[in-house]
């Protein structure tokens, strides 16, 4: 039989096809088993209103063989098959789709009918392959790949043989299997130092491959699986009694789930088997703290199965982790870590998406980037959302182990993009509270709100016990109100960009006027501010630099001094900007420091020490402003600069 040649584009295509468009060679076993598929829905389809087909639904199955000695991998199935002509069409001529032609004349005849179509609407047929291109991914693997193929109502079978790009060979064949199919052998290619080709013979890669991409291909995958039983041998033991050895057998096997739990109806299946599904599917020893489902039809139709994670995987927060979740089309996996489908603040949301209605590139591991991607993301934005709002709102114990996990993953959503996010998110977070000593939405502490409170109070620092004793918290603490402790690096970011919550500002008890004294108080600071000014000034020359001014506080009640900002930099953002100096080794950061500013308390013993000091003794009164200050920096939680320089100031001090 002589060789033809396959269509200059072709052969370009064809080249392309085995060098390009597919990422992993894999691939090639999910677009076969798609091929075979399409063909029993074809055959499944005519025998609607054709009784010569003469097979049940439960008749049709797709067979994989490995043949270790041969080299070959066989995937069969009795389908519609091929003609000699419809194998030199759709073979021949590479991007042309037979499965995309026969729904294309389904739908005209179905349009045509005027016998009400009690045969079933073509429209609903769901064929796999409309590109025409997946059979080609064969010979990412092949060095021959054999076609052999009977066409439903013919008797003679054809075979069509090629060895890629250098041409194809037709003639007519004597199939050995009963009625319609088509057969496919792939001779492997030789291995390589870089690629061993023999892994696709191996029977755990085979089902591993099968479960990955063509678990929810809806005909039966069957395959010989390798068991292993116990039988009786010749030998005895001493009591006379056959000894017993293990022996492995084969057996066929059909690999595929094919339904998908997420397409089952909600009424038959629990919650434990959904969970159950998650573990298995996703590796986690932990049942998810929510599960979502969802069926959505109209101009853009999906099912769904969403979990959320009450534990963070081992590498969340590192590079290595891939976000995402699977995306299926017709039940067939496309990608693993679909990330297109997810905003970045929902990134620790698991599961499966599962729609016919995504535009896919030609190689159907890539979405285009269109509206139906856009509407279903938007939507799922929003399921998530109201189910954490719901989870938050009736199982608190389990919102907080989802927020204990991921919470700071919500805080990111916020704080990145400058506050972008923030009306989905904000009802979301949660802070520790000082009164009910335990982490609250945000929704909450407003709704404990005195009427006379004007502002959200907050504090910033390392630890709850460090904040708890902060000397500024004393007077919010004294009028009874409440304080959110912030001890993530990145919360006093969010606050900025939240702004405020309900109308209501946030205000940090340590930089600014909290507005709670009286005129009263405040007349009378001024006044004592006026009054010691010069030891005011003479404080701030005396600290060279390290602090952009000195002023007396009201807040302070029992301590002598604090520390607080002034400016858009608070403390605590310029300890996140040195750690960030650290983990970049960018000097930039640096540079971002706060204007600090030494608050003192004009009642405490200490300020009338400093005061007799500045009056008699100059250089004793600058050693109390370098003790003063380093009090500053310990209660609020700054590293001293020069730990054993003030340890011998106290010293110098205490005993002369």
């Amino acid at each position: 039989m002589a060789k033809k040649q396959f269509k200059s584009e072709s052969k370009r295509l064809l080249d392309l096809m085995i060098n390009s468009i597919y990422t992993h060679k894999e691939i090639f076993l999910r677009e076969l088993i798609s091929n075979a598929s399409d063909a029993i829905d074809k055959l499944c389809y005519i025998s609607l209103t054709d009784d010569k087909v003469g097979l049940s639904r439960d008749d049709f199955e797709i067979n994989i063989v490995a043949d270790k000695e041969s080299r070959t991998l066989t995937i069969r199935d009795n389908g519609v098959g091929m003609t000699a002509a419809e194998l030199e069409s759709n073979l021949g001529v590479i991007a042309r789709s037979g499965s995309l032609q026969f729904k294309k004349d389904m739908d005209a005849k179905s349009g045509d009918s005027s016998d009400g179509g009690d045969g079933g609407e073509a429209g609903d047929l769901d064929i796999i392959g409309q590109f025409g291109v997946g059979f080609y991914s064969a010979f990412m693997v092949a060095e021959k790949v054999t076609v052999s193929s009977r066409a439903y109502g013919e008797e003679k079978a054809s075979i069509w043989i090629s060895s890629g790009s250098d041409g194809y060979t037709i003639a007519s064949h004597d199939f050995e299997h009963e009625g319609a199919g088509t057969e496919i052998i792939i001779n492997l290619k030789q291995n390589t130092e870089d690629e061993s080709y023999d892994k696709y013979l191996e029977e755990h890669t085979l089902h591993s491959l099968i479960k990955k991409y063509s678990d929810y291909v809806r005909w039966p995958i069957v395959m010989d699986v390798t068991k292993s039983r116990q039988v009786e041998s010749d030998e005895t033991d001493d009591d006379g009694n056959k000894k017993k050895t293990w022996e492995d057998y084969t057996e066929s096997e059909v690999i595929n789930s094919r339904v998908p739990i997420w397409q089952r109806a909600k009424s038959d299946v629990t919650d434990e088997e959904c969970a159950e599904f998650y573990k298995e599917k996703f590796h986690d020893h932990t049942d998810p703290v929510a599960i979502l489902r969802v069926s959505a039809e109209g101009l853009v139709s999906y099912n769904a199965m969403l979990f959320i994670p009450g534990v963070a995987p081992y590498d969340y927060f590192t590079r290595e982790f891939k976000a995402g979740l699977q995306l299926y089309s017709s039940g067939i996996m496309i990608m693993e870590h679909c990330s297109d489908l997810l905003p970045e603040h929902f990134r620790f949301v698991r599961g499966v998406v599962d729609s016919q209605d995504f535009s896919l590139n030609i190689s159907r591991e890539m979405l285009q980037h269109d509206r139906q991607l856009k509407v279903i993301k938007t939507n799922i934005e929003k399921r998530v959302k109201a189910e954490l709002k719901k989870l938050m709102e009736n199982d608190i114990e389990k919102y907080e182990t989802f927020y204990k996990a991921f919470g700071i993953q919500l805080k990111y959503g916020i704080a990145n993009g400058y506050g972008m996010n923030k009306d989905m998110l904000s009802d979301l977070i949660m802070f520790y509270s000082s009164k009910a000593e335990k982490l609250i939405p945000i929704a909450e502490y407003v709704k404990n709100m005195p009427e006379e409170q004007k502002y959200i109070y907050y504090a910033s620092g390392e630890s709850i016990t460090l904040l708890d004793k902060l000397p500024q918290a004393e007077q919010v603490r004294d009028k009874g109100y409440e304080i959110f402790y912030l001890t993530d690096e990145i919360d006093e970011f969010v606050i900025r960009m939240l702004g405020k919550f309900e109308e209501k500002d946030f205000r940090s008890v340590i930089d600014g006027d909290l507005e709670l004294e009286s005129e009263e108080d405040k007349k009378e600071i001024e006044k004592q501010e006026t009054e010691n000014k010069d030891v005011l000034d003479f404080v701030r020359d005396s600290l060279d630099g390290k602090v952009a001014a000195v002023r007396l506080s009201a807040k302070l009640k029992s301590h002598p001094v604090s520390l607080a900002a002034q400016g858009e930099i608070s403390l605590e953002m310029e300890r996140y900007f040195k750690s960030m100096q650290g983990q970049q080794g960018n000097d930039m950061f640096g540079n971002m420091r706060a204007e600090r500013v030494l608050e003192l308390n004009a009642g405490h013993p200490s300020f009338g020490a400093l005061k007799e000091a500045f009056e008699n003794d100059k250089d004793k009164a600058a050693k109390y402003a370098q003790l003063l200050y380093g009090q500053a920096l310990l209660t609020a939680g700054v590293p001293l600069e020069d730990p054993s320089g003030f340890s011998e100031l106290v010293s110098t001090l205490l005993f002369g």
